[in-house]
């Protein structure tokens, strides 16, 4: 029986690669951008930097931008984009790493332009004059053919390596002074950090340069930024003129909540809850809350790319530098500021105008601790049932009784696991001993940022069709022990009272050297008014 095929095109969230309008919903590229900024640098001859975090919308705003300056109506420019990426596989063989520059880079003025005269000079060029001075003299020479100014952007420009990437920056640096009539006018060099913080070792001098005396041509660095609210609601807006299928007040709140505008979270949230999932792809149903919350899970436990790739950064040294203190609440730090601009740049972390650094969204804390205790969790033992009650309670008292019994006996053994987190082990330890079992029907929601002391932890279980929460704080002990119960309780019930608790749990971790475990565990309930808090020693 033949299938009934369509060839109209139907929108969908974009969840990879550029957008295309007639394929994705979407916040026009140019509107993310300053334009009248960029279109300004162009004119006077500027080379510049635009950078962002992956899946960001950094290329997108490349090809919009190609197809304006193309059409004439930002002047009578000629523009080529070209992605350099296929050149990391070369690695510090700048030889090769040039001849897929200078290819890929031909083959786009050919497709754009039609404009074939680099394919026909780049390979006797390369022979001549070597890797060197070849894409130099391919840019000089194609720029002296055609009287019209040339703009060059130059997409993943961080993703060649060493010596490749460096043979790149000087020479177009040394190209620069024939500008615009022997070199291009401008040219934007896009990736994933400014180029003034790239740490690049030359191979061949045996030596570390830095990217801003290799290419200290750079009169700006762009950032390309997360979606506001408002464009993370006209964004959902699109789905729902075309398919008829509403967002209720609370999955919009959600959405934003969670994602902090980041948009290929936003994107994959709301394709999951809209189009994966198939009870989503009812149009008469609309988008809640508890669909967001769903999706969310799913998306952190499919490990997508964009969350995998974020999730092995945190084994860099220089990322747990940061990472580590945010997760413990430090209020000492060991990191330099090329550290947070590196892991800022990554879109790991941010900080807001009047507070502390902290991990950049609500996903992203969820990813962190999951994917650092996930070997853990795995191999801790898996009984859960007991926790459960007949009524389908969560017995949360027992849940950390057992953890205080589990840590007394293990904790110097699986801290361990934890390899470079150590510091962190003991919040880490605790969370995956909570997951396991929260799993089972529930969920946690985490809240930690440098300098505040403590881990915030709300267990969300829904029982007989409402949801009961549970806030576990935890503390590592510093100084008296009175005053950090005393601090913590309070900080426990303030946290309790703001997520609508009905108890409380702090943890205190005792890391001391010298103290004995009956020192160390004990458990008491804390006095006063509010919600009730117990107060657990560890």
């Amino acid at each position: 029986m033949p299938l009934n095929v369509t060839t109209e095109a139907v929108r969908t969230f974009n969840t990879a690669g550029p957008v295309r309008a007639h394929r994705h919903y979407q916040i026009a590229p140019l509107s993310r951008i300053d334009l009248e900024d960029v279109l300004g640098l162009i004119r006077d001859e500027k080379y510049f930097v635009l950078h962002a975090p992956r899946q960001t919308g950094k290329t997108s705003a490349l090809l919009a931008l190609r197809d304006l300056l193309n059409g004439g109506e930002a002047g009578d420019f000629r523009c080529v984009y070209t992605n350099v990426e296929n050149g990391q596989a070369m690695r510090e063989n700048v030889a090769e790493a040039m001849r897929t520059v200078l290819a890929e880079l031909a083959f786009q003025a050919s497709v754009t332009l039609g404009d074939d005269t680099l394919e026909e000079m780049w390979p006797e060029l390369l022979e001549r004059v070597g890797p060197a001075q070849a894409l130099r003299q391919a840019l000089a020479r194609w720029c002296m053919a055609d009287p019209r100014p040339l703009v060059l952007l130059i997409d993943e420009i961080d993703a060649l390596i060493g010596d490749s990437l460096l043979s790149v920056l000087r020479q177009l640096r040394t190209g620069y002074v024939d500008r615009p009539q022997g070199f291009p006018h401008s040219i934007v060099l896009c990736g994933l950090r400014d180029v003034r913080d790239y740490r690049i070792h030359s191979s061949a001098e045996n030596r570390l340069v830095l990217g801003g005396s290799a290419f200290n041509i750079k009169s700006e660095s762009l950032r390309l930024g997360d979606f506001s609210e408002q464009e993370t609601r006209a964004l959902t807006a699109q789905h729902m003129e075309q398919t008829g299928q509403a967002f209720t007040e609370e999955a919009l709140a959600s959405i934003w909540e969670r994602t902090a505008g980041q948009p290929w979270l936003v994107n994959a949230l709301c394709y999951d809850a809209c189009f994966r999932h198939k009870p989503g792809r009812d149009r008469t149903r609309p988008v809640t809350a508890g669909a967001i919350v769903a999706a969310q899970e799913r998306l952190i436990l499919r490990r997508d790319t964009h969350i995998d790739d974020l999730a092995n950064k945190l084994r860099e040294e220089r990322v747990r530098r940061v990472v580590q203190p945010i997760l413990t609440g430090a209020r000492q730090q060991e990191w330099s500021t090329e550290d947070i601009a590196y892991v800022h740049d990554l879109g790991l972390v941010a900080w807001d105008a009047d507070g502390p650094l902290r991990i950049a969204n609500p996903i992203y804390a969820e990813v962190v601790p999951r994917h650092l205790n996930y070997a853990v969790q795995a191999g801790l033992p898996q009984e859960m049932a007991w926790y459960v009650g007949a009524d389908g309670g969560l017995d949360v008292e027992g849940l950390i009784a057992a953890f205080q019994a589990f840590f007394r006996e293990h904790s110097e053994h699986w801290v361990q696991r934890f390899e470079q987190y150590h510091e962190a082990g003991p919040q880490l330890l605790l969370q995956a001993h909570l997951q396991r079992v929260v799993n089972g029907g529930g969920r946690i929601e985490r809240e930690y940022a440098l300098g505040r002391g403590r881990t915030d932890l709300l267990i969300v279980w829904p029982q007989g069709g409402r949801e009961r929460r549970y806030v576990v704080e935890c503390k590592v002990l510093r100084g008296d022990l009175e005053r950090t119960i005393a601090d913590g309780v309070a900080q426990t019930r303030a946290y309790a009272d703001r997520c609508a608790a009905e108890a409380g749990h702090l943890i205190v971790f005792d890391r001391s050297p010298g103290q004995t475990w009956e020192q160390k565990i004990f458990r008491r309930a804390a006095p006063g008014k509010g919600a009730p808090v117990t107060v657990w020693g560890m």
